[in-house]
Order: structure tokens, then C-alpha cells, then sequence
């Protein structure tokens, strides 16, 4: 397999449309799964095989009477009501299948979109059709789920995610194709605040704290890697001790930032690979991070895909 999913874009505004559908925004990670010729393959976005970190999930797809299909979908893991990315890092790395199961973390499969059925290729039908073939092509249960949609009533939905503390809504325009990479066709209305940024570097410990202080994170603009701050909090100490091995191992001497401004007392400088997904409460005209907290890595992201993402009209 080696489809590149269709991405939403970020924006600010909020709107209700009848030629739109409006589902909930879940915080896991992307997952495109086939099934052909008797065998299920689970892919990230990265393309990395999930077969062994969700084994639950490829038995699950295995057992449908459905033989060949490709689809798409978010793997996530709950806290209460919400989904949980912190939680689902338990199992995001894990790649024996009985480790993975052994986690004590359940997972959920929810799929909201398929490609092909049958040995069709069905991207270019309307997204609405597309989703009808899906319900039924598809028996959800157990760790496969369908996600819901709302039609027209957008506003409605935004509202209804925050309150219920969800990650937000994705916008989707009814009648569109199904087209790889980020597509206006596709919108992300957000609850809360989140990013993902480049780790390039960390402060030495403070205090009781170990491993490592703060995290220098920062994104690419225009083919450098702009600095948006210090992360210092979010860290359990599994955490602190699994995260400072890595960042140990990709010490280099200098900065892998551009330009002015870094700081210097204290500072380790790594390469830019490990992607973290961080939430603040805003970032600043100079593109700085305002009170930013850790969430957890992004191995399914690549390090160099990592933009500012800045809401468009």
C-alpha cells in the first residue's frame, strides 16, 4: 500500500452549509487499512506498518465478510468520554503483537472514509456515496467504529465539541473526491489549541526534575527550521526518562534552528527529527508558543512536513 491520505485545513471560521457534513475531530493516529487477497495491512501516515502495535484491530478487519477494501480512519484510545493521545502512546511504538496486547491500553478503529471496495477504486465519487457504500460494506462493532456525521448544521457540532471537551469538528464538503494531502475541501474547526513542532533541542534539569528541563521546539518556513520556544511542563517521569534517552542519542553541536534569538545558557542541541505534539493558548506575532504544554511524540508525522498552522479564512 502506498496511498497518501486526504488532510484537513486549519480555520477559524464556522459555518453551517447543507452541502457539508460535519464529524467529530478525534485526537489518535491516522490509520489507512487494506484488505486483499486474504491478508489486512494497517498503515500510519508515514506509511509505517501497525499490524503488530494493533493487532486487535487487524483481526477485527480480518473477520469481515467484506474481502477487499481499502479505508480510511483514526486509531484512538479514551479517557473518560475523550479521546486520549497521552493514552494511546502506551501503545504507539509497540510493535509485538503480544506487548501490544498486553498493554492494558484498548483501542478503537474509527473509520470514516473508503477508497476502494471490491477491487474499485472509489475515490472519485462524492463523498456522501462514498460513505453510504462504507456502512455497508462494513460491520462496525467491537473495536471498529463508525464515525458519525452531522449534515448542514455545523455551528451546531462546534458548539456541542466544546462543550463535551472534544478535540473539535472536521468540516467536510459533500459532494468532493477524495484527493491526497491537505485539501480546502476538508476543514478543521478546533476546540482546542494544538501543534506539532520539531524538537531541535533541550535545557539542562532544574530542580527535583531529571533527564532534561525544557524541549526547544520549532517548524519549518520556507525550507529552515524557525524557533517557537521553550515546552517545560506536561512531563510525567516515564516521560522525562524515555524521551531524554532519545534526545541523548540525537545530540549534535551546534543549533539546527535559523536565525537570531535562540538561547544558549544550558542548552543541548539535537537533530531535528522527533516530532511532539504540544497545546498552548496562542502563539505571538514573531510565531512564539504562549504557556505550551507537552502531549506526546508524533512518530506518524514527519519531521519535515511540520508547518506553522495558522487558520485561514
Amino acid at each position: 500500500m502506498n496511498v497518501e491520505p486526504m488532510l484537513a485545513v486549519l480555520t477559524d471560521e464556522r459555518f453551517s452549509d447543507p452541502g457539508w457534513i460535519f464529524e467529530r475531530k478525534l485526537d489518535g493516529e491516522r490509520c489507512l487499512a487494506e484488505r486483499r487477497r486474504g491478508e489486512v495491512d494497517l498503515r500510519s501516515r508515514t506509511h509505517e506498518r501497525l499490524n503488530g502495535t494493533y493487532p486487535e484491530l487487524a483481526d477485527a478487519l480480518l473477520g469481515q465478510r467484506c474481502a477487499d477494501f481499502l479505508i480510511d480512519g483514526e486509531v484512538v484510545a479514551f479517557e473518560g468520554a475523550r479521546t486520549s493521545f497521552g493514552r494511546l502512546q502506551q501503545r504507539i511504538g509497540i510493535h509485538d503483537p503480544e506487548r501490544a496486547r498486553r498493554s492494558g491500553v484498548r483501542v478503537f478503529y474509527y473509520v470514516f472514509d473508503v477508497l476502494r471496495l471490491h477491487g474499485e477504486d472509489v475515490r472519485e465519487a462524492p463523498l456522501r456515496a462514498r460513505k453510504a457504500r462504507l456502512r455497508k460494506a462494513i460491520r462496525f462493532g467491537g473495536p471498529l467504529r463508525l464515525v458519525t456525521h452531522r449534515n448542514a448544521a455545523g455551528e451546531d457540532a462546534y458548539r456541542d465539541a466544546c462543550r463535551r471537551g472534544w478535540e473539535g469538528v472536521i468540516a467536510k464538503r459533500a459532494g468532493a473526491p477524495y484527493r491526497a494531502g491537505r485539501s480546502r475541501d476538508w476543514l478543521k474547526f478546533k476546540c482546542v489549541t494544538e501543534q506539532e513542532l520539531v524538537i531541535g533541542g533541550y535545557t539542562d534539569p532544574a530542580g527535583s526534575r531529571t533527564e532534561f528541563g525544557a524541549l526547544l521546539v520549532g517548524y519549518y518556513e520556507r525550507g529552515a527550521l524557525r524557533y517557537a520556544g521553550k515546552v517545560g511542563s506536561g512531563y510525567s517521569r516515564e516521560v522525562l526518562r524515555d524521551l531524554g534517552a532519545k534526545l541523548a542519542a540525537l545530540e549534535r553541536p551546534d543549533p539546527p534552528f535559523a536565525g537570531d534569538g535562540l538561547p544558549r545558557r544550558g542548552v543541548h542541541w539535537v537533530e531535528p527529527r522527533l516530532v511532539a505534539q504540544v497545546a498552548y493558548t496562542e502563539i505571538t506575532r514573531d510565531g512564539k508558543l504562549r504557556h505550551p504544554r507537552y502531549i506526546g511524540l508524533r512518530p506518524d508525522k514527519p519531521a519535515a512536513d511540520v508547518r506553522l498552522e495558522r487558520p485561514v479564512a
